[in-house]
């Protein structure tokens, strides 16, 4: 998981780095935005061996939809910490996504292996550290206006993914890609999940009225548990399907916030 938390970065930090330098942004800005950008890095490379260890250990579909209770972080810190008004649909929210998730992974967490537990325990670990990514990425946006994004992309990846060799080095892993497939799909994460998917979301993102725009980020975990299921035969039962709407519907209402005039 760590290993491939690392190619994905480092491929992808590759990539936006000759962007960078074809599109002329490689500017220096100053010593505190270089340090926001190595902390935005830390956090996005512990955010990312969490999220592939719970994929590894409960499947694509769980372990993608997990790191989405983020919303329900940065949520709770905009009430506690910027003053904003608690919303209905938010306390709404909350007991709901709990719900799905017990219908999702069952009702007797006793009988669950220890595997899968963990695999849990990461996958909402993974939501904390990106809730705390993307509240560090917002102050970094906001701390200089005009800074290029291919530039904070390429240096937030890349710094990423020295903290992530660090942490292969330190546990004695290994760096070695086994086969061209692996090779081919480490290139794919880095090109389209690093790369394309982050500045498609970017540019789009204030074309899009608020409500819309969540909608359709949700098919991210929606299309993933699709993925898991038709792909990796995850078994999955009734229960389990109504599990995944309500935990979507519940992020969604969670994401939702009154227009503003």
């Amino acid at each position: 998981p760590t290993a491939s938390a690392f190619y994905r970065v480092f491929f992808g930090g590759i990539i936006l780095l000759s962007a960078a330098l074809l599109r002329r942004e490689m500017v220096w800005h100053g010593g505190r935005q270089l340090m926001l950008s190595l902390i935005c890095g830390l956090l996005f490379a512990v955010d990312l061996v969490f999220y592939h260890y719970s994929v590894l250990y409960v499947g694509p579909g769980l372990g993608t939809i997990l790191p989405n209770f983020q919303v329900f972080i940065l949520a709770t810190t905009g009430i506690f910490f910027f003053g904003e008004k608690i919303r209905l649909l938010f306390l709404i929210s909350i007991p709901l996504a709990f719900i799905g998730l017990f219908l999702i992974v069952g009702i007797d967490w006793g009988q669950l292996d220890q595997l899968n537990k963990m695999g849990i325990y990461f996958g909402l670990a993974a939501a904390v550290c990106y809730a705390a990514f993307l509240l560090s990425l917002r102050k970094l946006q906001s701390y200089q206006d005009g800074l290029s994004f291919f530039y904070v992309l390429m240096v937030i990846s890349l710094s990423a993914s020295v903290f992530l060799a660090l942490e292969i080095y330190r546990n004695g892993d290994t760096f070695n890609i086994p086969d061209f497939q692996s090779f081919f799909a480490l290139m794919a994460l880095g090109l389209f999940s690093q790369t394309i998917g982050w500045l498609l979301i970017s540019h789009a993102l204030p074309a899009v009225f608020a409500s819309l725009a969540g909608f359709i980020l949700l098919l991210q975990p929606s299309l993933a548990f699709v993925w898991d299921v038709l792909l990796f035969q995850r078994p999955t039962s009734l229960m389990n399907w109504v599990g995944v709407s309500i935990v979507l519907f519940a992020i969604y209402l969670g994401s939702v916030k009154p227009s503003q005039s």
